[in-house]
Parts: C-alpha cells; structure tokens; sequence
C-alpha cells in the first residue's frame, strides 16, 4: 500500500463510519515498532505503522486505522480522546475499531529470552537473570557469599 492509497482509505473510512471528512495528512512511519498507529496531538496527522499493515489483512487495518480516527474526531471535538476516557471508548465500540493492535507473528517467535544462572559458594542458592552481573561486586542475598557464574541459556 502507498501513502496515497493510505490517505484514501483513511478519508473513506472517515465519511463512511464517523460521517466527518479527515483533512490531515496520513503517512506511514517506519520508526513505530510495537504500536500500529498514531495520532498527533500538536498537527492532527496519522502515522501507521507499514511493517505491521503489509502484514495483517485489510480488516485488521481498517480496525486500527478507526481507532486513530476516533483520537482525531474526538479530540478535534474537544471530547475525551484518551485511551480511558469514556467518549474514546463509547465512540470506538460504536464504529468497530480495534482496542490493541494485533501481534506479528514473527515477534511472538523472537522474544525467546536468554537466562544467565549463579550458584552461590556458600549456600549454593541458584540465581537466574536476564542480564549479567558483575560477581566481584555483588553476593549472595541470604549468606552474602560470593556468587559464581553457571551458564548461559539463549
């Protein structure tokens, strides 16, 4: 899809479900990685996220771009355009936009998280981490021995 295409479908998707015309700009930027749109506050523009949008099907897209529509509508219409408030929330059940935006599949299968273990001298009390730590300055929490490296489990 291009920026073009995009900013047709947004107009549309205006009209047709919030019986408004959108007059800003809609873009894609690829700097957004965990959300799939956003709206701003200070110039009123649209950014979407492309890795996410060639991704997902049309109605996923449609989902997301209506709930950036209804940050825009309402905050143009000094309402409640936040997340929590209850215009948001009544306007975005009403026209069958998306709460969150749908997860990659390839991000589920990446986010395998690594474990790096200590044994205490001591006490011999197991310590798993995400991140390594520096055995010279730290010790164990319950004798206060120092801790020695085991492995590292990607």
């Amino acid at each position: 899809m291009t920026e073009a295409q995009l900013q047709t479908l947004v107009e549309e998707i205006s009209l047709q479900f919030f019986k408004r015309p959108f007059r800003h700009r809609a873009v894609f930027n690829k700097r957004l990685k965990t959300t799939g749109g956003r709206y701003h506050l200070s110039d009123h523009h649209l950014d979407f996220n492309p890795t996410l949008f060639a991704a997902i099907s049309q109605s996923e897209q449609v989902g997301i771009i209506k709930h950036e529509l209804c940050h825009y509508h309402l905050h143009l219409l000094k309402k409640g355009y936040r997340h929590q408030d209850r215009d948001f929330k009544t306007l975005l059940a009403a026209v069958g936009g998306s709460r969150y935006a749908p997860r990659l599949p390839q991000e589920k299968s990446s986010k395998v998280k690594r474990q790096v273990t200590y044994r205490c001298c001591g006490c011999g009390q197991l310590f798993i981490r995400q991140r390594k730590i520096n055995t010279e300055r730290f010790v164990c929490g319950k004798c206060g021995d120092k801790l020695q490296f085991l492995k590292i489990v990607s």
